[in-house]
Protein backbone atom coordinates (compact mmCIF):
# COMPACT_ATOMS: atom_id res chain seq x y z
CA UNK A 1 0.00 0.00 0.00
CA UNK A 2 1.34 3.41 -0.92
CA UNK A 3 1.33 6.06 1.34
CA UNK A 4 0.89 9.83 0.79
CA UNK A 5 2.17 12.68 2.61
CA UNK A 6 1.34 16.18 1.72
CA UNK A 7 3.10 19.18 2.83
CA UNK A 8 3.35 22.97 1.11
CA UNK A 9 -0.01 24.42 2.11
CA UNK A 10 -0.57 27.88 4.02
CA UNK A 11 -1.99 31.30 3.73
CA UNK A 12 -1.67 33.27 0.66
CA UNK A 13 -3.22 36.99 -0.34
CA UNK A 14 -4.80 36.60 -3.86
CA UNK A 15 -2.36 36.73 -6.44
CA UNK A 16 0.40 34.63 -4.90
CA UNK A 17 1.69 30.97 -5.34
CA UNK A 18 2.01 28.15 -3.28
CA UNK A 19 3.81 24.46 -4.33
CA UNK A 20 2.56 21.46 -3.23
CA UNK A 21 4.35 18.21 -2.58
CA UNK A 22 3.18 15.00 -2.11
CA UNK A 23 6.03 12.21 -1.14
CA UNK A 24 4.96 8.62 -1.83
CA UNK A 25 6.49 5.52 -0.18
CA UNK A 26 6.94 2.34 -1.95
CA UNK A 27 8.89 1.14 -4.69
CA UNK A 28 6.68 1.00 -7.23
CA UNK A 29 6.39 4.53 -7.86
CA UNK A 30 6.64 4.92 -11.62
CA UNK A 31 3.55 2.40 -11.85
CA UNK A 32 1.20 4.83 -10.11
CA UNK A 33 -0.65 8.09 -11.63
CA UNK A 34 -1.13 10.80 -9.19
CA UNK A 35 -4.01 13.06 -8.90
CA UNK A 36 -4.61 16.25 -6.83
CA UNK A 37 -8.33 16.91 -5.20
CA UNK A 38 -9.45 19.51 -3.02
CA UNK A 39 -12.35 19.97 -0.82
CA UNK A 40 -13.56 23.74 0.59
CA UNK A 41 -16.10 23.85 3.28
CA UNK A 42 -19.47 22.35 2.41
CA UNK A 43 -18.97 21.31 -1.35
CA UNK A 44 -17.99 18.41 -2.51
CA UNK A 45 -13.82 17.08 -3.25
CA UNK A 46 -13.49 18.24 -7.18
CA UNK A 47 -10.60 17.26 -8.97
CA UNK A 48 -7.75 19.93 -9.37
CA UNK A 49 -4.90 17.70 -11.55
CA UNK A 50 -3.64 14.07 -12.47
CA UNK A 51 -0.47 12.91 -14.15
CA UNK A 52 0.59 9.20 -15.13
CA UNK A 53 3.29 8.70 -17.93
CA UNK A 54 1.53 11.40 -20.42
CA UNK A 55 1.41 15.20 -20.15
CA UNK A 56 -0.99 16.22 -16.89
CA UNK A 57 -4.35 17.11 -17.02
CA UNK A 58 -5.95 20.09 -15.32
CA UNK A 59 -9.46 20.66 -13.97
CA UNK A 60 -10.82 24.28 -15.91
CA UNK A 61 -10.76 26.16 -13.13
CA UNK A 62 -6.74 25.70 -13.19
CA UNK A 63 -5.67 25.46 -16.28
CA UNK A 64 -3.05 28.33 -16.95
CA UNK A 65 -2.55 28.94 -13.09
CA UNK A 66 -1.56 25.04 -11.92
CA UNK A 67 0.91 23.20 -13.21
CA UNK A 68 1.87 19.43 -12.26
CA UNK A 69 5.13 17.77 -12.08
CA UNK A 70 6.81 14.53 -10.85
CA UNK A 71 10.11 13.37 -10.10
CA UNK A 72 10.27 9.97 -10.15
CA UNK A 73 13.58 9.71 -8.96
CA UNK A 74 12.20 11.46 -5.17
CA UNK A 75 8.77 9.38 -5.23
CA UNK A 76 7.44 13.26 -5.46
CA UNK A 77 4.98 14.85 -7.07
CA UNK A 78 4.81 19.13 -7.38
CA UNK A 79 1.95 20.78 -7.53
CA UNK A 80 2.63 24.55 -8.32
CA UNK A 81 -0.08 26.81 -8.06
CA UNK A 82 -0.07 30.44 -9.27
CA UNK A 83 -2.30 32.95 -9.54
CA UNK A 84 -3.93 32.09 -6.23
CA UNK A 85 -7.72 32.81 -6.05
CA UNK A 86 -9.58 33.08 -2.86
CA UNK A 87 -12.15 30.38 -4.81
CA UNK A 88 -8.95 27.98 -4.77
CA UNK A 89 -9.29 27.49 -0.91
CA UNK A 90 -9.46 24.44 0.27
CA UNK A 91 -8.05 21.26 1.60
CA UNK A 92 -5.80 19.50 -1.27
CA UNK A 93 -5.45 15.66 -1.09
CA UNK A 94 -2.95 13.97 -2.88
CA UNK A 95 -4.07 10.45 -4.12
CA UNK A 96 -2.80 7.78 -6.27
CA UNK A 97 -3.81 4.76 -8.44
CA UNK A 98 -2.07 2.16 -10.53
CA UNK A 99 -1.36 3.34 -13.84
CA UNK A 100 -3.50 5.54 -15.35
CA UNK A 101 -4.85 8.95 -14.42
CA UNK A 102 -8.42 9.30 -13.27
CA UNK A 103 -10.37 12.69 -12.78
CA UNK A 104 -12.52 11.12 -10.86
CA UNK A 105 -11.83 10.69 -6.62
CA UNK A 106 -13.63 7.28 -6.72
CA UNK A 107 -11.15 5.52 -8.95
CA UNK A 108 -8.43 6.65 -6.32
CA UNK A 109 -7.50 3.94 -3.67
CA UNK A 110 -4.75 5.83 -1.66
CA UNK A 111 -5.04 9.20 -0.07
CA UNK A 112 -2.72 11.71 1.47
CA UNK A 113 -4.18 13.50 4.97
CA UNK A 114 -4.84 16.56 3.10
CA UNK A 115 -3.07 20.04 3.64
CA UNK A 116 -4.68 23.68 4.16
CA UNK A 117 -4.83 26.26 1.54
CA UNK A 118 -6.32 29.69 2.37
CA UNK A 119 -6.34 32.79 -0.22
CA UNK A 120 -7.01 35.92 1.57
CA UNK A 121 -8.56 38.87 -0.83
Amino acid sequence: QVQLVETGGGLVQAGGSLRLSCVASGRTFTTYAMGWFRQAPGKEREFVAAISWSAPTYANSVKGRFALSRDNAKNVVYLQMNSLKPEDTAVYYCASRPYIASERSGDYGNWGQGTQVTVSS
